[in-house]
């Protein structure tokens, strides 16, 4: 998503601390100081017609006195669960020692406490927008995105930013239910 709004024009909050690498060879577009948003908002200052990349859990921690436009990019959570752990083990690193199923519906009541909150605060305007749906339809859904952020954005650039070869932890797909053959 950084990446389609950056190709659109619009430019990036980010303190480039965390480089590009084999889970993400386009780069994190994160800044640092989002993290420590529950204690101090200071970094708001320089956001300003700016995109940031902020996880759902720090929203309801924005200050009330600005107005938000928010784009929550949303994927199926076995795939997220599945990303997380293919991204720590290639790192070396632990993952939490709790099965999928319950890391996703945890994950799950988080997101839905952040969209009830959202919903709540007049401050916040949200566009949803599925991941799969990015995959497929970059053209469709780069020109919405383009038009909730007020129209400035090439929407066109926005959808060749996409890069669906990136798209790698895929929900394996169900085989199609067989279809009755009419009979004459």
């Amino acid at each position: 998503m950084m990446q389609m709004l950056v190709a659109g024009g619009m430019p990036p909050l980010t303190d480039g601390r965390r480089a590009a690498d084999h889970n993400n060879p386009r780069g994190y577009f994160e800044l640092e100081a989002v993290k420590h948003t529950r204690t101090d908002h200071s970094w708001l200052a320089q956001a300003e017609g700016k995109v940031v990349k902020v996880v759902h859990l720090l929203i309801p921690h924005l200050p009330p006195n600005r107005e938000y436009r928010v784009i929550l990019m949303q994927r199926d959570l076995s795939e997220i669960v599945a990303s997380q752990r293919a991204m720590l083990h290639q790192l070396g690193r632990p993952g939490a020692n709790i099965s999928d199923s319950k890391l996703a519906t945890i994950f799950e009541g988080q997101l839905a406490e952040a969209l009830q909150w959202v919903s709540n605060n007049p401050n916040f305007q949200i566009l949803q927008v599925q991941h799969r749906e990015v995959i497929e339809q970059p053209v469709v859904v780069a020109q919405r995105i383009a038009a909730f952020l007020g129209g400035d954005l090439d929407s066109e650039r926005m959808a060749a930013a996409v890069e669906p070869g990136l798209y790698r932890q895929r929900r394996k797909q169900s085989p199609p239910e067989p279809r009755a053959t009419p009979s004459l």
